[in-house]
């Protein structure tokens, strides 16, 4: 059986980190969903993207959790927003943000479902960017 925990910081190293991408093609099962697509290379879009954004980007592994065949990881990331981030444009704002990240591992001990919750509103916030709340119909009576 593999061992998921060390399979999910390998990830995390090797994938987030080093930009080892031939990793992403030994821990990657064909399935698993990505930006685009399924497999590593579709994994590796989703990374891309955001090092286009965020080039000098860095995870630090605050906590993981792991049972069976599922890994949760607790990470905080930093990094210089030096490209385009969805509909912003290049800031030089240095970001610092946490999210969590849950993987799912088939018995060969490749990922086959990654699924990710993000501070993105504290992300987008450190960039500058306005949230407003939607606007309210008055509508009748108001």
């Amino acid at each position: 059986m593999t061992d998921v925990e060390a399979a999910a910081r390998r990830f995390i190293a090797d994938v987030w980190n080093a930009r080892q991408e031939e990793s992403a093609y030994e821990l990657v099962a064909e399935e698993c969903p990505g930006l685009g697509g399924t497999g590593p290379e579709a994994t590796l879009a989703w990374h891309r993207e955001r090092r286009a954004a965020f080039p000098d980007l860095r995870y630090k592994i605050v906590d993981v959790v792991a049972a069976g065949e599922r890994v949760a990881v607790h990470w905080r990331a930093a990094g210089t927003h030096a490209g385009q981030f969805g509909p912003v444009p290049a800031t030089g704002q240095v970001v610092s943000y946490s999210g969590a990240t849950f993987l799912r591992f088939d018995p060969a001990g490749r990922i086959v479902e990654v699924w990710s919750c993000t501070e993105l509103f504290q992300l987008l916030q450190q960039l500058g960017v306005e949230m407003l709340p939607p606007a309210v119909d008055g509508g009748p009576g108001a």
